[in-house]
């Protein structure tokens, strides 16, 4: 049987289950009696600082996550970052009687700088929950607590396995974790992400590849007013060459560029000798990767400022995670058990790039997006949509228990 039809397969015949639940099913009145709980632990976390690469608050956040799973009888094991000046990762396994192997990921850091929290803490305005990293991805990593704690609650224990991994540098593109993700995934039968729900109420079926491509200018100091013709001005031919690169698209479902980082010059009265500019490119294939470093280098020859040297760095973050027959599937088992509460969940994609591709690429069937709505991510207007919290958290655990049960085959 094809590798396909046997994943949707195995997915349908969750359906007689489900039909057992909704909202006057045990699940449903789990989740609203932890609501209170959940909001005062996302409080909790929300206010301590962990924006990627803070060691001295976000192993703070760690702790207090490892302290939840552990009084839910999960083992819990830290384990060093991959990369230096980063928090240690978190790595949490519940055991079970059943077949399938649950793989959680979630991220506990977040873009905020040190003091952001102590501006703009935790706070409720009617139907939305707001402060830094709320949504992304805060608010998703306590729904993984809170499901384990469903399921605890309830004694299921139809899985083989469930593991969470709360890590520390997603935000960078994961470089503390890649091997850990590589080591977890192997042994999981299926990945489920805890980024943040769409705005519509939807899950994330396709993601955004993420890299970042680094033009370095190399030209001639010189006195800027004593002798400024005896130098080669760095910074303009900078602009050059983002002026030829700028054709690329900067919205939109496909390829995106945008200027993110630029840097010239050391003093205000030298021509600069150095100049660099980051490119952040999102890509819907690798190949678009390709084209775009094609492209970059041949506008480096292509120099209006002479005797400077132009040349172009690629550094690859996460690869896409395409449209695929898994996440289809597990889209589809997601809608049925959102149906079982009387709510419609949307399918989306978006360019923020995840763990998910990572699970993809090995294999793994991955579905992503499944915390509350958040809108607004890495700004101050940054916020979850309450009305979605408990609904999420159902949806969360109704899936680990049909899931459970019944896991998907791997995708190769």
């Amino acid at each position: 049987m094809h590798r396909a039809l046997l994943l949707a397969t195995l997915l349908a015949t969750a359906a007689p289950a489900i039909a057992q639940s909704g909202k006057a099913g045990p699940v449903w009145r789990a989740a609203e009696g932890v609501r209170a709980e959940q909001l005062a632990l996302l409080e909790r976390l929300v206010n301590i600082d962990s924006g990627t690469g803070n060691m001295e608050t976000g192993p703070q956040v760690q702790t207090i996550i490892a302290e939840q799973l552990k009084a839910l009888g999960m083992e819990v094991r830290m384990v060093p970052a991959e990369a230096p000046g980063l928090p240690d990762n978190l790595v949490a396994t519940l055991k079970g009687r059943g077949k399938g192997r649950l793989l959680l990921i979630g991220h506990s850091d977040t873009v905020f700088e040190p003091g952001t929290a102590a501006k703009r803490p935790f706070r409720i305005e009617g139907d939305r929950a707001m402060g830094p990293g709320v949504g992304d991805e805060k608010a998703g990593v306590v729904s993984g607590i809170m499901a384990i704690k469903l399921l605890r609650q309830l004694k299921f224990d139809d899985f083989a396995s469930i593991t969470l991994l709360v890590e520390t540098s997603e935000e960078r593109g994961s470089p503390g974790t890649r091997k850990l993700i590589a080591e977890l995934v192997k042994d999981a039968d299926v990945e489920l992400n805890l980024e943040p729900g769409q705005a519509g109420d939807q899950v994330t079926i396709w993601r955004k590849g993420s890299s970042a491509f680094e033009i370095t200018v190399k030209g001639r100091p010189a006195h800027a007013g004593v002798a400024p013709q005896e130098g080669r001005n760095a910074a303009s031919e900078l602009i050059h060459q983002i002026e030829l690169a700028d054709g690329l698209p900067k919205s939109g479902d496909g390829l995106t560029s945008n200027l993110t980082l630029m840097k010239a010059g050391s003093r205000y009265n030298i021509i600069p000798e150095d100049a660099t500019a980051t490119l952040n490119v999102r890509l819907r294939t690798k190949a678009q990767g390709d084209e775009v470093m094609a492209l970059l280098t041949k506008n480096a020859a292509n120099r209006v400022i002479p005797d400077t040297a132009v040349s172009i760095h690629r550094e690859d973050s996460f690869p896409p995670l395409p449209t695929n027959p898994g996440t289809d599937a597990l889209a589809g088992l997601a809608e049925k058990i959102y149906g079982e509460v009387g709510l419609k969940l949307g399918r989306g994609g978006n360019g923020g790039a995840s763990e998910s591709a990572l699970a993809y690429e090995a294999g793994v069937p991955a579905i992503d997006g499944l915390g509350p709505v958040n809108i607004g991510a890495h700004s101050e207007r940054e916020y979850i949509e309450l009305p979605t919290v408990t609904p999420r958290l159902y949806l969360l655990t109704r899936l680990l228990m049909e899931l459970g049960k019944n896991p998907p085959a791997r995708l190769r």
